[in-house]
Protein backbone atom coordinates (compact mmCIF):
# COMPACT_ATOMS: atom_id res chain seq x y z
CA UNK A 1 0.00 0.00 0.00
CA UNK A 2 1.48 3.29 -1.12
CA UNK A 3 2.37 6.32 1.13
CA UNK A 4 1.86 3.61 4.51
CA UNK A 5 3.90 3.85 7.21
CA UNK A 6 5.59 0.86 8.75
CA UNK A 7 2.93 1.56 11.82
CA UNK A 8 -0.09 1.87 9.47
CA UNK A 9 -2.03 -1.20 8.77
CA UNK A 10 -5.05 -1.32 6.43
CA UNK A 11 -7.78 -2.59 9.27
CA UNK A 12 -5.83 -0.39 11.70
CA UNK A 13 -8.31 2.57 13.93
CA UNK A 14 -6.54 5.33 15.30
CA UNK A 15 -9.00 7.01 18.54
CA UNK A 16 -9.26 10.72 18.55
CA UNK A 17 -10.09 12.32 22.32
CA UNK A 18 -11.77 15.62 21.34
CA UNK A 19 -10.78 18.06 24.28
CA UNK A 20 -9.86 20.97 22.12
CA UNK A 21 -13.53 23.10 23.56
CA UNK A 22 -13.41 26.31 24.94
CA UNK A 23 -15.55 24.81 27.92
CA UNK A 24 -18.17 27.49 27.96
CA UNK A 25 -20.65 25.85 29.79
CA UNK A 26 -18.53 24.96 32.86
CA UNK A 27 -17.65 28.88 32.62
CA UNK A 28 -14.57 27.86 30.23
CA UNK A 29 -13.14 25.57 32.23
CA UNK A 30 -11.29 22.44 30.33
CA UNK A 31 -13.66 20.25 30.64
CA UNK A 32 -11.32 16.80 30.25
CA UNK A 33 -9.51 18.01 33.19
CA UNK A 34 -12.14 18.38 36.01
CA UNK A 35 -11.77 15.38 38.39
CA UNK A 36 -14.87 12.63 38.38
CA UNK A 37 -14.47 10.34 41.18
CA UNK A 38 -11.16 11.37 41.57
CA UNK A 39 -9.80 11.46 38.29
CA UNK A 40 -9.08 13.49 35.37
CA UNK A 41 -12.46 13.30 33.24
CA UNK A 42 -10.77 12.03 30.45
CA UNK A 43 -8.48 9.58 31.79
CA UNK A 44 -11.81 7.84 32.08
CA UNK A 45 -12.23 8.09 28.42
CA UNK A 46 -8.86 6.96 27.91
CA UNK A 47 -9.43 3.89 29.74
CA UNK A 48 -12.51 3.04 27.67
CA UNK A 49 -11.04 3.75 24.38
CA UNK A 50 -7.96 2.29 24.84
CA UNK A 51 -8.96 -1.22 24.37
CA UNK A 52 -10.99 -0.42 21.29
CA UNK A 53 -8.19 1.40 18.94
CA UNK A 54 -4.55 0.88 17.85
CA UNK A 55 -3.10 4.32 18.94
CA UNK A 56 -4.37 7.49 20.58
CA UNK A 57 -4.29 11.14 20.19
CA UNK A 58 -5.53 13.69 22.57
CA UNK A 59 -7.00 16.95 20.21
CA UNK A 60 -6.74 20.07 22.95
CA UNK A 61 -6.01 23.83 22.46
CA UNK A 62 -5.47 24.36 25.57
CA UNK A 63 -3.70 22.64 28.80
CA UNK A 64 -1.35 20.93 26.23
CA UNK A 65 1.47 19.90 29.62
CA UNK A 66 -1.50 18.31 31.65
CA UNK A 67 -2.97 16.23 28.72
CA UNK A 68 0.85 15.09 27.81
CA UNK A 69 1.21 13.58 31.04
CA UNK A 70 -2.09 10.87 30.07
CA UNK A 71 0.92 9.77 27.25
CA UNK A 72 -1.29 9.76 24.15
CA UNK A 73 0.11 12.21 21.56
CA UNK A 74 -1.80 15.68 22.12
CA UNK A 75 -2.43 17.48 18.44
CA UNK A 76 -3.61 20.84 18.62
CA UNK A 77 -6.44 22.09 15.69
CA UNK A 78 -4.57 23.43 12.42
CA UNK A 79 -7.82 25.46 12.38
CA UNK A 80 -7.19 28.38 14.59
CA UNK A 81 -9.94 29.77 17.04
CA UNK A 82 -11.46 27.32 18.65
CA UNK A 83 -13.13 25.90 15.47
CA UNK A 84 -15.14 23.15 17.01
CA UNK A 85 -15.31 19.49 17.08
CA UNK A 86 -14.86 19.35 13.06
CA UNK A 87 -11.45 21.18 13.55
CA UNK A 88 -10.10 18.80 16.15
CA UNK A 89 -11.36 15.59 13.84
CA UNK A 90 -8.94 17.42 11.24
CA UNK A 91 -6.43 17.56 13.70
CA UNK A 92 -6.60 14.03 14.30
CA UNK A 93 -7.23 12.88 10.43
CA UNK A 94 -3.25 15.11 9.79
CA UNK A 95 -1.93 12.34 12.36
CA UNK A 96 -3.60 9.67 12.70
CA UNK A 97 -1.56 6.94 11.68
CA UNK A 98 -4.26 4.28 10.45
CA UNK A 99 -7.02 4.56 7.40
CA UNK A 100 -10.13 4.54 10.15
CA UNK A 101 -10.47 7.31 13.05
CA UNK A 102 -12.71 6.85 15.94
CA UNK A 103 -13.55 10.25 17.75
CA UNK A 104 -15.17 10.52 21.30
CA UNK A 105 -15.78 13.65 23.66
CA UNK A 106 -13.40 14.11 26.81
CA UNK A 107 -17.12 14.82 28.93
CA UNK A 108 -18.28 11.34 28.14
CA UNK A 109 -16.62 8.88 30.47
CA UNK A 110 -18.95 6.41 30.12
CA UNK A 111 -18.44 5.62 26.39
CA UNK A 112 -19.78 1.94 25.17
CA UNK A 113 -16.96 -0.21 25.17
CA UNK A 114 -18.18 -2.36 22.03
CA UNK A 115 -18.45 1.63 20.10
CA UNK A 116 -15.89 0.76 17.53
CA UNK A 117 -16.83 -3.21 16.53
CA UNK A 118 -20.60 -2.16 16.20
CA UNK A 119 -19.82 1.33 14.33
CA UNK A 120 -17.08 -0.76 12.28
CA UNK A 121 -19.73 -3.32 11.54
CA UNK A 122 -21.92 -1.08 9.65
CA UNK A 123 -19.67 1.37 7.92
CA UNK A 124 -19.12 -0.67 5.05
CA UNK A 125 -18.31 1.43 1.98
CA UNK A 126 -19.63 4.43 3.29
CA UNK A 127 -17.35 7.44 4.75
CA UNK A 128 -18.58 7.86 7.98
CA UNK A 129 -20.47 5.85 10.73
CA UNK A 130 -22.11 7.58 13.45
CA UNK A 131 -23.85 6.72 16.89
CA UNK A 132 -27.16 7.74 17.41
CA UNK A 133 -29.79 7.09 20.60
CA UNK A 134 -33.91 7.34 19.60
CA UNK A 135 -33.73 10.02 16.90
CA UNK A 136 -30.92 11.59 18.15
CA UNK A 137 -27.29 11.25 16.42
CA UNK A 138 -24.54 11.99 18.54
CA UNK A 139 -21.99 13.10 15.52
CA UNK A 140 -19.12 13.24 18.03
CA UNK A 141 -19.00 9.34 18.37
CA UNK A 142 -17.91 8.98 14.64
CA UNK A 143 -15.80 6.23 12.98
CA UNK A 144 -14.55 8.15 9.99
CA UNK A 145 -11.97 7.20 6.62
CA UNK A 146 -8.76 8.59 6.44
CA UNK A 147 -9.55 9.70 3.19
CA UNK A 148 -12.10 12.09 3.97
CA UNK A 149 -9.51 14.66 5.05
CA UNK A 150 -9.58 16.61 1.57
CA UNK A 151 -13.26 16.99 1.39
CA UNK A 152 -13.25 18.52 5.07
CA UNK A 153 -10.05 20.47 4.71
CA UNK A 154 -12.02 22.10 1.54
CA UNK A 155 -15.29 22.55 3.82
CA UNK A 156 -12.73 24.27 7.22
CA UNK A 157 -11.22 26.54 3.98
CA UNK A 158 -14.89 27.75 2.78
CA UNK A 159 -15.51 28.72 6.17
CA UNK A 160 -18.05 25.30 7.42
CA UNK A 161 -17.85 24.78 10.66
CA UNK A 162 -21.19 22.76 11.41
CA UNK A 163 -20.81 18.88 11.52
CA UNK A 164 -24.44 18.40 10.26
CA UNK A 165 -23.55 20.57 6.90
CA UNK A 166 -20.16 18.02 6.46
CA UNK A 167 -22.01 14.97 6.94
CA UNK A 168 -24.99 16.27 4.30
CA UNK A 169 -21.72 15.98 1.68
CA UNK A 170 -20.68 12.18 2.87
CA UNK A 171 -22.42 8.77 2.46
CA UNK A 172 -23.09 8.02 6.40
CA UNK A 173 -24.95 5.74 8.14
CA UNK A 174 -26.52 6.20 11.85
CA UNK A 175 -26.10 3.25 14.07
CA UNK A 176 -28.43 2.66 16.69
CA UNK A 177 -27.09 2.40 20.21
CA UNK A 178 -30.49 2.50 22.42
CA UNK A 179 -29.19 -0.58 24.46
CA UNK A 180 -26.55 1.48 25.33
CA UNK A 181 -28.25 5.00 25.74
CA UNK A 182 -26.50 6.03 28.91
CA UNK A 183 -23.46 5.31 27.68
CA UNK A 184 -23.30 8.68 25.47
CA UNK A 185 -24.24 10.97 28.54
CA UNK A 186 -21.88 13.82 28.55
CA UNK A 187 -21.04 16.29 31.00
CA UNK A 188 -21.72 19.69 29.97
CA UNK A 189 -22.13 21.74 33.40
CA UNK A 190 -20.84 21.39 37.08
CA UNK A 191 -24.32 19.85 38.18
CA UNK A 192 -24.12 17.09 35.82
CA UNK A 193 -20.59 16.54 36.87
CA UNK A 194 -21.80 16.54 40.89
CA UNK A 195 -24.62 13.84 39.68
CA UNK A 196 -22.04 11.53 38.16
Amino acid sequence: MAGVTPTQNEHGVTGVVLAGGQGRRMGGVDKGLLLLRGRPMVAAVLDRLAPQVDEILINANQNLAEYGRFGPRVVPDAVGGFAGPLAGLHAGLCAARHPLVLTVPCDSPFLPADLLSRLRDALADRDLAVAKTGDQPHPVFALVRASVRGNLEAFLAGGGRKIDAWYAALKVVEVPFDDEAEAFRNINTREELAGA
